[in-house]
């Protein structure tokens, strides 16, 4: 019912900036909880920023990245200030609405976008 597709990850130097966009299509889904997962090679999923009425954020990346919507265009975006190379990895947009508080583990989510690739260099 919801479709996300993921895009404005690239190559960018430390201390550099990127914004991602996570554009949905088919149904709307305003009151979906939305939020953003991180997967580096060899390393688990891991949860980055969520937002629906309140927005959360990872300790990893708060002060530095900026989750936020277009409820016109179907569109959440994920400013990302401040780079490191650390922060190197796929990008995933996901789409929940069962409630809850575990929105920041993976299986919450019903769908889930095919990532965009971001790598930070030295």
């Amino acid at each position: 019912q919801v479709q996300l597709v993921e895009s404005g990850g690239g190559l960018v130097q430390a201390g550099g900036s990127l914004r991602l966009s996570c554009a949905g299509s088919g149904r709307t889904f305003t009151n979906y909880l939305m939020s953003w997962f991180r997967q580096a090679p060899g390393k688990e999923r891991e949860f980055v920023a969520a937002m629906r009425g309140t927005i959360f954020y990872s300790d990893s990346v708060k002060g530095r990245f900026t989750i936020s919507r277009d409820y016109a265009k179907n569109t959440v975006y994920l400013q990302m200030n401040s780079l490191k190379p650390e922060d190197t990895a796929v990008y995933y947009c996901a789409a929940g609405g069962p409630g809850g508080s575990q929105y920041y583990t993976e299986n919450y989510y019903d769908y889930w976008g095919q990532g965009t690739q971001v790598t930070v260099s030295s």
